[in-house]
């Protein structure tokens, strides 16, 4: 499959998997939408960018397991639900994400 191409319809390439090294993660602007992406022991998760408390960076904040915390003022996320630990009421979005080849794919 060529770099640019999309693995199927409605997914964007947004990173190489080198861009993004295991327990970290990375800021994103995906069709206009600010998107955080997350290696989770090999596995990628994007959830939406923004944390619904004061819109804080989640794709800066503080990766454990799969627990990001967010780098202003401390929410927590699980990047593969979206769902807070501590406040049931707050939930992000998720994304599906493939890999091809070196390519990650977010579904938009």
């Amino acid at each position: 499959m060529r770099e640019d191409a999309e693995p199927m319809p409605g997914y964007v390439r947004v990173a190489a998997v080198s861009e993004v090294p295991e327990g970290t993660g990375k800021a994103l602007h995906v069709s206009g939408r600010p998107i955080a992406l997350f290696n989770v022991k090999g596995i990628f998760h994007a959830v939406e960018g923004l944390c619904p408390h004061r819109g804080g960076p989640l794709g800066e904040g503080y990766l454990s397991g799969s627990v990001v915390t967010c780098p202003w003022h401390f929410w927590q996320f699980d990047v593969a639900t979206g769902r807070a630990p501590d406040v049931p009421d707050a939930c992000l979005a998720t994304f599906r994400v493939k890999v091809d080849g070196d390519g990650v794919f977010v579904e938009v």
